[in-house]
């Protein structure tokens, strides 16, 4: 165990009771530490803004190469069913970015994943707002896959509109046959799709794809601590 301050001696995050939930903290700060966090095909790096930890974070091999996923992973936690909450922010209107948060991982090449294309955000002559938010399951159900053949599900915008080029808020609410994805603190999903997997337990934390974002403030809360 490595993960929770109320169980063993690590600072790696807080961990907050509030009636049967768990609120997890991970120590952003501490992720390229070596054992803090598992690194897959991930370059992270740490620093601090406005009093807050932030991580940056790109694919570590062939930079700018299509569905090149790179992952960090938050060591000795299995994620089953609960929520994860996290502040994202890509490049801008004009740069392409792919962030956002994976569980349900068995490997590199095996995972669930919530990510967002900030530069969809708004309309735009290169932009395309429906398809600002994804939900894909890796290695079965890619995005291209996915929006092949069955356009419009798994892919939607965002509501309400983001900055593309600043920080928003997002939480992702898994439960055992659906995921609901919120942006900004809106009372109503942007998102709601049936989830592609076989369900089970796995590694749960951050996903980049091809190109870098910018991360803080992840919390994950389980429906039952493991």
């Amino acid at each position: 165990c490595d993960w929770s301050s109320d169980v063993c001696s690590s600072d790696l995050c807080g961990r907050t009771g509030f009636a049967n939930e768990q609120v997890i903290r991970p120590d952003l700060s501490r992720i390229a530490d070596g054992r803090s966090w598992k690194l897959v095909n991930a370059s992270p790096t740490a620093v601090s803004e406005a009093g807050s930890s932030v991580v940056r974070m790109k694919p570590a091999a062939k930079p700018d190469t299509p569905s090149n996923v790179g992952l960090a992973l938050v060591n000795g936690l299995e994620f089953s069913e609960g929520t994860l909450e996290i502040d994202l922010k890509g490049k801008g209107p004009l740069q392409r970015c792919f962030l956002g948060v994976a569980f349900n991982v068995a490997d590199g090449k095996k995972f669930e994943a919530v990510y967002f294309r900030p530069f969809n955000f708004r309309p735009g002559d290169h932009s395309t707002p429906t398809h600002a938010v994804q939900y894909v399951a890796w290695p079965g159900h890619t995005w291209e896959k996915l929006r092949k053949g069955q356009p419009g599900v798994f892919e939607s915008m965002v509501k309400p509109v983001p900055d593309p080029a600043d920080w928003f808020h997002a939480r992702i609410e898994v439960s055992k046959r659906k995921v609901r994805v919120f942006v900004e603190n809106a009372k109503q999903p942007c998102l709601v799709v049936d989830r592609l997997s076989d369900g089970g337990k796995g590694e749960v934390g951050l996903w980049v794809d091809s190109r870098d974002g910018a991360f803080r403030n992840l919390q994950i809360r389980p429906t039952s601590l493991n």
